[in-house]
């Protein structure tokens, strides 16, 4: 209920949620607006004693009457400029402080999880989330927040200033920035809804594609669906361009609007004023102040309607950052540790569990029960739902039916799971953060990389391309592995494991993470292509799938007892020895 709650709350306003992600110090907002404030306040007083100040002169008094407004004149040019820089210095920081710590908390959550939709994100989409979309969250304060405080301030000020001199032009002044500052504001909004929408997965749409043509051009090349992708690419920027110039329409409505409100408001102010004049209640001079002030007032709000058309973009990213966060409560806990002579607790139970994906089923009816020290295997075909059934126990997705506990952490290891362009060393240290040297390379000797180590120019310290884009397939999986035996998880769920390695090499792999659930005490689930290795496996689920159906567990049992009992299980497994065997002569 609680998950329900949270999530039916951001979808009335995401951006609630993600504000607190960002850390903001309101202290420092006050500061930028203050400074904001100042800086307007003096380019209006710049215009009001300028405007005196030449009404004045054309009087011809002595030089003295004007010297006060000439320093004030000077006064105010001079700090209006150094303000404004202070003010850009002040919001600026906010701004980039709660971008640091909005990625910072979206980061923490991804990880500490549970992430039920990240994994069906491209990763095109997921990029402009973690970067466009938090610039746009962070751009909230200062583009939307700030500027809007700068004005009600400002806006105020001046009205209480012209209104000083002549009452009616205050409360005129007052209706025509309510025009700018609300009507305009209010109709850009309501405009920039559908665009900021469009624009958002648009933007999102340009990435993922390129992204894909810069990492698979010569795949796609090569399977001739490159112009096909070409074609997408340039269709969603064309869609990124109509939302870019229907952006720009509401941009140039607001300013008409802008415009038409300062032209009216000094028309207001000189049929007021004159009459005002005529009757001896204003004086000319002050006149000019009157009719002159408004033409800087209104600096200060036509910068209100692209703060309401930030304000929807921001709520727009906030949305699609929503998206990401967990919004259900964790996986039910199976107790903790046994007494003394009683059964150990299950590390990971599946209980009748559907996995797949947006409430469709892959896999169903699955039962399972690893306790310390338990290793099971996952067989069957490709694209018959071990990956979906492994990123489902390990809570990165939700079952579709049934119900999926654990006590500790559960990793789930990635056939191609990231490698950063660090240091071997600090790729291991992902795992954990104390990784000390011995323990890393006793790690990777396990996997069988010792002498690859041996032969790297630094050791520990070489550091990896992007993506490991120089180490092979095999090193890849087994530097994976290796990270993950020196993970602090409970429970294991490594897919493929054996893939990109030759037999006898990936035989020895599964039989390192068996061996080490049972030295440990942790649990291993495994997911592999290779039938011949599971003989270390406790139990071996073999799933198979009807024609269109879902895939369900066809055969379970040990390694043994399946080559015994399945023909097709133990017909795989010959053709796999066979493949293995060296042809003689």
């Amino acid at each position: 209920m609680s998950g329900q709650t949270t999530a039916t709350r951001a979808g009335r306003d995401p951006l609630r949620r993600v504000l607190p992600l960002l850390e903001v110090r309101w202290a420092r907002v006050a500061r930028a607006v203050l400074l904001g404030t100042l800086a307007l306040g003096f380019s209006v007083g710049l215009s009001a004693t300028a405007a005196w100040l030449i009404a004045r002169a054309s009087q011809m008094p002595p030089v003295l009457q004007l010297s006060v407004a000439v320093v004030a004149v000077r006064a105010f040019g001079t700090g209006r400029g150094v303000l404004r820089y202070l003010e850009r210095l002040a919001s600026h920081d906010v701004a980039l402080r709660g971008m640091a710590a909005l990625r910072a908390n979206l980061y923490d959550a991804l990880a500490r999880g549970p992430v039920t939709r990240v994994i069906a994100l491209r990763r095109g989409d997921l990029l402009a989330r973690v970067g466009a979309d938090v610039d746009a969250v962070g751009d909230v304060v200062v583009r939307a927040l700030i500027p809007a405080g700068v004005a009600a301030c400002v806006g105020l000020g001046s009205v209480v200033l012209v209104g000083a001199f002549l009452p009616a032009a205050g409360l005129a002044l007052l209706g025509c920035l309510l025009l700018t500052g609300v009507l305009a504001p209010w109709l850009a909004s309501r405009s920039a809804a559908s665009v900021e929408r469009r624009g958002a997965a648009a933007r999102a749409e340009v990435t993922s594609r390129a992204l894909e043509l810069l990492e698979d051009g010569q795949q796609l090349r090569v399977s001739g669906r490159l112009d096909e992708r070409l074609a997408g690419l340039r269709d969603a920027d064309a869609r990124l361009t109509r939302s870019t110039d229907d952006g720009a329409r509401i941009s140039g409505t607001s300013a008409a609007i802008d415009a038409g409100a300062q032209t009216l408001a000094v028309l207001c102010s000189l049929l007021l004023g004159i009459p005002a004049v005529a009757a001896g209640t204003l004086a000319p001079v002050e006149l000019a102040v009157v009719v002159l002030t408004p033409l800087a007032v209104f600096e200060a709000t036509s910068t209100l309607p692209a703060a309401a058309v930030q304000l929807r973009r921001s709520r727009e990213a906030a949305r699609r950052l929503v998206a990401l966060l967990p919004d259900e409560p964790p996986a039910p806990s199976l107790g903790t540790a046994p007494v003394d002579g009683a059964p150990a607790t299950p590390l990971l139970r599946l209980d009748g569990v559907a996995a797949g994906w947006a409430d469709r089923a892959v896999v169903t009816g699955v039962d399972l029960e690893l306790r310390p020290g338990s290793v099971v295997a996952l067989a069957g075909p490709s694209g018959v739902g071990k990956t979906t059934l492994l990123l489902t126990g390990a809570a990165l997705l939700p079952p579709v039916s049934g119900a999926v506990g654990h006590v500790g952490d559960a990793l789930f290891v990635a056939e191609d799971g990231h490698l950063f362009g660090t240091t071997v060393l600090e790729n291991l240290r992902v795992a954990r953060a104390d990784v000390a040297e011995d323990e890393a390379r006793a790690g990777l000797a396990a996997v069988g990389l010792d002498a690859w180590l041996d032969a790297l120019p630094d050791g520990l310290g070489t550091v990896l391309g992007p993506d490991g884009a120089n180490v092979s397939g095999g090193e890849r999986r087994r530097l994976l592995v290796a990270r993950a035996l020196l993970a602090p998880a409970r429970v294991l769920l490594v897919d493929e494991p054996a893939e990109h390695l030759d037999a006898a090499t990936a035989d020895a792999l599964v039989a390192t993470l068996a061996e080490h659930a049972r030295d440990t005490g942790r649990a291993v689930v495994l997911a592999s292509h290779r039938l011949t290795a599971l003989a270390v496996a406790d139990e071996v689920l073999l799933l198979g799938a009807d024609d269109g159906g879902p895939a369900r567990v066809v055969a379970r049992g040990p390694h043994d007892a399946l080559l015994r009992d399945d023909a097709g299980y133990a017909w795989a497994a010959a053709q796999e020895r066979e493949a293995a065997t060296p042809p003689v002569g």
